[in-house]
């Protein structure tokens, strides 16, 4: 089927597929006959015009290439004729497209790309800014933190410094109203157990320092006292009396020698007996005498005070 359409003052044909599988069948025909007709003007045998009339009569009919195509009116022109059809069609409004070249759209699409990476470095300038504020805003606030530590630090220490000054007040003040007075000193058993430096530790603590006995009589004074403390039990106490320094050469707690000693003397455990393994000397509580000890032994321990101070 052949038919004409008129876009933008242009008919252009129309042919449906049946058409032209018409127009091809009658081409080929065309060309048949032809030849057939050329051969007709050959001398042919009976045999060979017998052929040729078979030939056309099953073909059925024959068109000379150069004879003329009969018109056929379109579907579209005979609704026009009747005026179903308006005699002018609307143009199609076709969107108009640009060819881009691939180069183009390449561009394009890393112009975009920058574009985008553009705007995610200024956020990020921007984030750096505002933390690079608040890091100078962080590093005021600690400077000014660090001042107050300090302040705090010298207020602890303070406080600290008093209270060893309160503790050993009161340790003083303890020892002058419970412990023993003899002469400008008090002493005060403490029952609990210490090994040697902490006994002495725990007596400086209290302002004082590990009883000393210098002679017979503070000896005999403190024998007594530590007898009654203890009694009925014999208990040891330390002294402040060692001979950690040298062997054999027994100090007292401030440095000086020890010029009067109550070593106990028996035939069975003579005092001292322990050479470098036994350094410290407590007292017995049963009768007073000295005994040398392992100075990480745990026992009591008694302190003294220079009554002068609280004078």
């Amino acid at each position: 089927m052949q038919g004409h359409v008129t876009v933008g003052g242009v008919k252009l044909e129309r042919v449906s597929k049946e058409g032209r599988k018409r127009e091809e069948r009658e081409e080929d025909l065309s060309c048949v006959c032809a030849r057939l007709s050329g051969v007709g003007r050959l001398k042919m045998g009976p045999v060979a015009r017998l052929l040729a009339l078979l030939c056309l009569l099953s073909l059925g009919f024959c068109i000379p290439t150069n004879a003329p195509q009969p018109t056929q009116v379109s579907v579209t022109d005979e609704k026009r004729s009747r005026g179903d059809v308006p005699d002018h069609v609307p143009e199609s409004e076709l969107e108009p497209t640009t060819p881009v070249s691939d180069f183009e759209a390449s561009y394009n699409y890393v112009l975009s790309r920058l574009a985008g990476m553009d705007q995610v470095i200024h956020k990020l300038n921007v984030g750096h800014y505002t933390l690079d504020v608040r890091v100078d805003q962080f590093m005021e606030r600690l400077s000014r933190m660090e001042v107050k530590v300090v302040e705090l630090e010298d207020k602890i220490r303070e406080v600290y410094q008093h209270s060893k000054d309160n503790r050993k007040a009161t340790g003083r003040l303890e020892g002058y109203q419970k412990g023993l007075r003899v002469g400008y000193k008090c002493y005060l058993v403490y029952d609990n157990y210490e090994d040697y430096a902490g006994a002495s530790r725990k007596c400086q603590e209290r302002g004082g320092r590990m009883a000393m006995p210098r002679d017979r009589r503070e000896q005999e004074a403190l024998a007594d006292y530590v007898k009654s403390f203890f009694r009925p039990n014999n208990l040891p106490v330390w002294l402040g009396i060692n001979d950690l320094a040298v062997e054999g050469v027994y100090l007292f707690e401030d440095g000086t020698a020890v010029s009067y000693f109550q070593w106990r003397k028996h035939f069975l455990s003579s005092q001292p007996d322990g050479g470098k393994r036994e350094n410290c000397v407590a007292m017995a509580s049963d009768d007073g005498d000295w005994w040398d000890q392992y100075c990480d032994r745990a026992m009591n321990y008694m302190c003294e005070f220079d009554d002068r101070v609280a004078l």
